[in-house]
């Protein structure tokens, strides 16, 4: 049985890779997906592994979570000789440190931003852990006076500039513009996966970040030979003042390495995601293909049972071609995988995650969860096909027309009827439900009711086929007819051929549904809640420097300004949002509802919360709330409850001050300006642009400029996840491709019947074409169905965050059935070319 398996499969080697095509694809989006984030993660560990010292001496308020904001807690300069003369110590460094310097190219344009950070700092020539060098100066000299910088290689090339011309800096300190001369460039091992690094003298680095004062961010203490890193810290630790902490370089560098794998692992997921949606695709299509084969083959499995084989040897024949297509697809798989992740690195770095200096990073586990993934899929797939083969009976060898006879559909409808219930119980609970991980109660749930959709699809598809049919049979007479009745004659084929672009579909659909409310949730609140004529924003989404908002309270024509810093804090052992105002010039911000207090009564030691949260955590005016930032904890006296407002949307608000005691920037997110009743508004447009002329990190935009600004960040997450999603449609349509192919096969003495009695080519195309068009209009009608559900169950479930406006992108979402019925017009392309092709002759005398 194995040996005529195999000749089976060789014998048939188009069939083999058609099958096979779909776990090709899957896999290798896993195996992409792991090997982009494997290198990801290793490039980080080499920049944490140069970027700590023998022993790391920094504020005991900072805190080592790489998802933290930067705090402003420092160490003063007299710590660093107190600390290079500790027993055992080589030498000690200051660093500073600062998240927000950009350089300007001679474009005029950033490096950077929108991603991995622009960092400023100082230079020193003490070295990393272990004696390792973190910069090598590949051109030119270091810094050693102010007014001079080094750039790292990317960013030099980047921005056009060569060593001895004058470099044009923004900074998110107290001097947000700086011009230098470029002395050298550097390059750090193991790259900066995109980072803009500016390098700056000490003395210098301190003016710009903090305030000149002799302060450092954290200390270096270089270990002497024979010294360990513990036995170091022992030491450093007596010296020390209290709230500063020392830790080894190791335990450092494993801190900021561990933070840096939690924080991929939302990369991880989100690409393993689309990666289950190609495999489930890719199921649907194995299914489809091994029902197909089968029924073909049903006379020639008959005449094994008849020659002696059991039901098992034949059902395992089956499972064991199954295997064989799964490993060739999966070892293809995995070598298309590297191709995969070298177009997502492309894609990242559209985004400024730039790993182009990095080698792909293949671990064996890559390998191992590649292989049983695509082998277990196929396996699993190829199951019931199997057991359907092994019923076939030694008699049907008898008959020239063995066929399978059709199991009923009472049993697949009650299994698809619960699924799908219960698939819509899980979806529900995951949206409106306050449940422990509600993301998987959501895919959960997704995927019950996509399969149960499926299961039931040759039952609730009947009318959308006939309808169809109703048009082809006046369009296109007897072909058309003809077509009809194909895609009829087998309901389970064409459901489930029709449920792999169904999938896809339901998934671009809910986006586009999500995508619309979205942005019809943002014009509306722009259009009803928006006081201010102008708002100044960051070009890179990255805080500025608050000297900005000084410069625009002096231009003539500004009636009020506003700042608006955003920050994260941790009130009750949990991260929330806090926004950081202006208590004088909150009106600027939009109407906010008081429950009681008020916003500008708010003082550096008050704090206003929500209305659902103080209800939720049994605040009220009077009560104190502990909050934690970057390590740095203060209690605040609860002064007012706010209602819903659609910018001040955060749990706390906090003054400018108060945000600023618990270690925050003087850095602000946005700034929000009116004008004066007696002003040209285009005249004070132009002053506000004057203003800020020589500092790019920022834009002034009137309402609607804001409005498509933040539309055009939700187009861009539709972009990249319609793109994600586009593997699964590819599959989809390999789906119809091999199952009209296979369908041409099974009907090949039909064909040349059909042919025999004056059927052209032209028609029997058509028909083929016809047959495609209906397939591939049931899976979309079905996917637009049920994507809009889902759509309009995500917008309600996200009504209290914003999302409060459902919008039904309906051009859109028939552009994608219009779409469909295109992808079956190509689709039936080849097919219905090598069907017409067939000599009828031969066909007419085809078993």
């Amino acid at each position: 049985m194995l040996r005529a398996s195999w000749k089976s499969l060789m014998g048939r080697k188009l069939r083999l890779f058609m099958s096979a095509f779909a776990i090709v694809l899957g896999v290798a989006f896993v195996a992409g997906s792991f090997v982009f984030t494997d290198t990801l993660g290793r490039s980080f560990e080499a920049i944490t592994s140069s970027s700590v010292g023998d022993v790391v001496v920094r504020p005991a308020a900072t805190s080592s979570d790489f998802e933290d904001t930067p705090s402003t807690a420092t160490l003063p300069g007299s710590l660093v000789s107190t600390l290079a003369d500790t027993p055992g110590a080589a030498r000690a460094d200051g660093n500073i440190t600062n998240f927000g310097t950009f350089v300007v190219g001679k474009n005029g344009k950033l490096i950077g931003g929108f991603g991995p950070p622009g960092q400023g700092l100082n230079v020193t020539d003490g070295p990393a852990a272990k004696g390792l060098q973190p910069w090598t100066l590949t051109v030119g000299d270091w810094p050693d006076a102010p007014g001079e910088v080094v750039l790292n290689e990317k960013t030099a090339d980047k921005a056009g500039y060569l060593v001895g011309e004058k470099v044009d800096i923004v900074t998110s300190g107290s001097q947000p513009q700086v011009q230098a001369r470029l002395v050298g460039i550097a390059s750090m091992e193991g790259g900066l996966v995109g980072a803009s690094v500016t390098l700056f003298e000490t003395s210098q680095a301190q003016t710009l970040f903090t305030e000149g004062k002799d302060l450092y961010s954290d200390i270096w203490v270089t270990a002497a030979d024979g010294t360990s890193q513990e036995q170091l810290r022992a030491a450093v630790a007596g010296k020390l003042p209290r709230d500063v902490e020392a830790v080894t370089g190791d335990r450092a560098a494993a801190q900021a390495a561990s933070d840096v794998q939690e924080a991929l692992g939302f990369i991880t997921t989100f690409l393993l995601i689309f990666a289950g949606v190609a495999l489930v695709v890719g199921s649907f299509l194995i299914v489809n293909t091994f029902s197909i084969l089968v029924a073909q083959r049903s006379r020639e499995l008959a005449l094994f049972r008849a020659l002696g084989s059991t039901r098992r040897q034949v059902a395992r024949s089956v499972l064991f071609e199954a295997f064989v297509i799964g490993l060739v697809g999966s070892v293809i798989g995995l070598g298309l995988g590297i191709v995969i992740a070298m177009g997502i690195r492309v894609l990242f770095g559209r985004f400024g995650l730039d790993l182009s200096d990095s080698s792909l990073i293949l671990q064996p586990r890559t390998v191992v969860v590649s292989l049983v993934v695509g082998l277990v899929v196929t396996l699993v797939a190829a199951y019931l096909p199997a057991r359907k083969a092994g019923k076939v009976p030694p008699v049907a060898a008898m008959r020239d027309d063995a066929v399978l006879a059709e199991s009923g559909m009472r049993g697949r409808t009650i299994v698809g009827s619960v699924l799908t219930v219960v698939g819509a119980a899980l979806l529900g609970t995951g949206l409106f439900v306050d449940v422990p991980s509600p993301t998987y109660w959501v895919g959960a749930g997704i995927l019950g009711v996509v399969l149960g959709v499926a299961l039931i699809s040759p039952l609730v598809g009947r009318p959308v086929i006939a309808g169809i049919g109703w048009l082809y049979r006046r369009m296109f007479g007897a072909v058309g007819l003809m077509a009809q009745q194909n895609a009829q004659r087998n309901p389970r084929r064409t459901g489930a051929t029709a449920s792999a672009l169904m999938i896809g579909v339901t998934l671009v659909s809910m986006m586009a549904v999500f995508g619309a409310s979205a942005k019809a949730s943002i014009d509306k609140a722009v259009d009803q809640e928006f006081v201010a004529d102008y708002v100044v924003s960051s070009a890179v989404g990255m805080p500025f420097s608050a000297e900005v908002t000084r410069r625009l309270t002096a231009v003539e024509g500004v009636e009020e300004v506003a700042a608006f810093r955003w920050d994260n804090v941790t009130v009750e052992g949990e991260r929330d949002s806090v926004i950081g105002i202006d208590p004088q010039h909150v009106r600027v911000l939009g109407p906010t509802p008081m429950v009681s207090g008020r916003l500008d009564a708010l003082t550096p030691t008050s704090v206003s919360v929500s209305q659902e949260r103080a209800t939720a955590s049994g605040l009220a005016v009077g009560s104190t709330v502990e909050m934690t930032r970057s390590g740095t904890t203060k209690p605040f006296t609860v002064g007012a409850v706010h209602g819903e407002s659609a910018l001040l949307d955060a749990d706390f608000l906090l003054s400018l001050p108060a945000l600023e005691s618990l270690g925050a920037e003087k850095a602000d997110s946005f700034v929000f300006v009116t004008r004066g009743p007696e002003t040209v508004p285009a005249q004070v447009a132009r002053d506000l642009d004057r203003a800020l002329a020589d500092l790019p990190v920022v834009t002034v935009k009137d309402q609607d400029e804001f409005a498509d600004e933040q539309r055009s960040q939700v187009n861009q997450m539709l972009y990249l996840i319609y793109a994600l999603l586009g593997l699964a449609v590819v599959i989809a349509i390999l789906g119809i491709i091999n199952t009209l192919a296979l369908s041409v096969i099974e009907r090949t003495r039909e064909i040349g019947l059909l042919r025999a009695v004056g059927l052209s080519r032209r028609q029997l195309k058509r028909m083929l074409r016809l047959e495609s068009i209906v397939i591939a209009l049931l899976g979309a009608a079905l996917g637009v169905v049920l994507g809009v559900a889902f759509g309009v169950a995500l917008q309600r479930s996200l009504a209290d965050d914003g999302i409060d406006v459902l919008a039904v992108p309906w051009p859109q979402l028939g552009l994608f059935v219009g779409h469909a019925g295109l992808v079956g017009i190509l689709a039936a392309w080849w097919p219905g070319w090598r069907a017409a092709r067939l000599d009828i002759l031969r066909a007419v005398t085809t078993e």
